[in-house]
């Protein structure tokens, strides 16, 4: 069985986590599919956007325990494990399309990380987060280094020394989800809510996501001197001239996303 299955849906990609069995827990099988499957689409010149979803009663409720305890296991072991996870992340930053977690049911430790690593987020209004490693003595380290980025020392903090689950309310509150939706409409919404992504030149999304995560490394002043390179170097490429001459023509730009 394939713990990751794909979609597409015109300029839209779905990487779907197939592990209900165990509530899509990263195992080392099913992050070697996912890397497969994000690898093939650094390559993708045709997807804008890329969903990310679970099949089954959860999201993601973080790694295989099972593979994190055993006296049989040394060092390069749980190096191998935590590498491999964070390779996923990283990616997924480097990723040329827009990436959304689509949230329902549990994203717990590691998927937690997932969601805050992800370019935006989503959930149903059923949807519990938390980071519960300071409970059974694995501090979660990674989950914490998007996490505190996404939404703060003190609401990371919050999570990371208690453990307790948060719900959809409050992932939105601490802003590691933008918009919740109803159970039964979260499916359709996601896909509308990449829709309105989607229609956009991909050369230009491609551009914003780079340049968002250059800036936000940099203090004000220099995030400035670099923006205003990226945006006079932008004016040039052929979707920038098209869509300013739509606008100029009230109509519709007809992007060639280059």
């Amino acid at each position: 069985m394939s713990l990751i299955l794909t979609e597409k849906k015109g300029d839209i990609s779905y990487i779907i986590l197939n592990n209900s069995k165990t509530r899509n827990a990263l195992s080392q099988k099913l992050m070697k599919e996912f890397q497969d499957e994000l690898d093939k689409l650094s390559k993708d010149s045709k997807t804008k956007v890329v969903i990310i979803k679970g099949n089954g009663l959860s999201f993601c409720v973080g790694h295989d325990i099972n593979e994190l305890v055993g006296k049989e296991y040394d060092l390069d072991h749980f190096k191998e494990i935590f590498y491999s996870c964070t390779d996923i992340i990283k990616s997924i930053r480097k990723l040329p399309q827009i990436v959304i977690a689509q949230v329902h049911g549990a994203a717990f430790a590691a998927g937690c990380q997932l969601v805050a690593a992800c370019d935006l987020a989503v959930c149903d209004e059923k949807a519990k987060f938390c980071t519960p490693g300071v409970k059974i003595g694995l501090f979660c380290s990674t989950p914490m280094v998007p996490l505190s980025r996404v939404i703060g020392r003190r609401n990371a903090l919050d999570m990371l020394f208690t453990g307790r689950i948060i719900d959809s309310k409050e992932a939105k509150e601490f802003g590691l989800v933008n918009r919740i939706f109803s159970v039964d409409k979260l499916d359709i919404e996601t896909e509308k809510f990449a829709k309105d992504i989607a229609k956009y030149s991909r050369h230009t999304l491609e551009l914003g996501k780079k340049a968002f995560y250059e800036q936000i490394k940099k203090d004000e002043f220099s995030a400035y001197d670099y923006a205003k390179d990226v945006i006079s170097e932008n004016c040039l490429s052929y979707d920038a001239q098209e869509g300013m001459t739509a606008f100029l023509e009230k109509r519709k730009a007809i992007w060639k996303n280059k």
